[in-house]
């Protein structure tokens, strides 16, 4: 990678979250004493059975991992890090993002269906720690200049509402498919339904590792993603991938995340020429 980084221009980040089960319990089963551990186990059975999912809503759960890559001006990854790291607390995990996005200058934020997820568990637990972001919740600004509007590219970039045409196709697959399109691992042995049982087990490095995972993936998918708008061309994308590989290489000693995101490694293939 290059040794003079170009200015942070974008954090791709990615959250696991948690049931707060005393939340639940006081708002959902007010009069059942359930324990919190019960009562996250009583919501989650309620959902599976109505939905066919078991995922907690992001009104009633904390941030448990927040990893985010900084991605310069010339879309080259400079740095990928798991916040509070060994810690992992909310309230300083959650600090730690908005102060960090303030710090460098407000770059635009990159996730997949973050404003459906992510970005709201993270203003909620603001609001609920008491953290002030009047830079992101700018609502005296015109509409299209409001940080929070869904339309305003220029603070957030929700690959999901790219690929998705903000709804308009049901993005079957998500970012597990879009990844594995482009050669990159995607799902391995953890997905979101499994984070609130490895909490549970005290598997947090487990869960820290899967975040960094779809983090990487979503840099990926977003690198491809600027060779359909016209901002990168595909040998430059390239170039930045192979680039990448490297900086996984030169660190997964250290970080295992890496070691096994390199072992699902698939280099992506150009069709053949006309």
């Amino acid at each position: 990678m290059p040794e003079l980084f170009s200015p942070v221009t974008y954090l791709v980040f990615d959250i696991e979250a948690v049931g707060d089960g005393e939340l639940i319990s006081k708002l959902r089963y007010p009069k059942d004493n359930l324990t919190p551990e019960q009562a996250i186990r009583r919501y989650r059975d309620e959902l599976l059975e109505a939905t066919g999912k078991d995922v907690l809503p992001p009104t009633f759960v904390l941030p448990t991992s927040v990893t985010v890559a900084k991605v310069g001006a010339d879309f080259r990854l400079q740095d990928l890090t798991t916040l509070d790291d060994p810690e992992f607390r909310p309230w300083v995990m959650v600090r730690q993002f908005w102060q960090g996005w303030k710090h460098y200058g407000r770059p635009r934020l990159v996730t997949f269906n973050g404003r459906g997820y992510d970005v709201p568990v993270m203003e909620l637990a603001a609001f609920r720690y008491g953290y002030s972001i009047p830079e992101w919740f700018n609502v005296s600004a015109p509409s299209y200049e409001q940080s929070r509007n869904r339309y305003n590219i220029s603070a957030h970039i929700d690959l999901y509402d790219l690929f998705s045409n903000f709804n308009a196709l049901r993005m079957t697959g998500g970012l597990n498919l879009l990844a594995n399109l482009i050669g990159k691992p995607g799902k391995m042995d953890v997905d979101g339904s499994q984070v609130q049982d490895l909490f549970d087990a005290g598997e947090l490095q487990q869960i820290n590792d899967y975040c960094r995972g779809d983090v990487l993936d979503t840099y990926f998918v977003f690198l491809r993603s600027r060779v359909l708008l016209g901002h990168l061309t595909l040998a430059e994308e390239q170039g930045i991938v192979e680039e990448t590989k490297q900086w996984l290489e030169e660190r997964q000693a250290e970080f295992p995340a890496y070691a096994e995101y390199l072992a699902h490694w698939g280099d992506w293939t150009a069709p053949p020429a006309a």
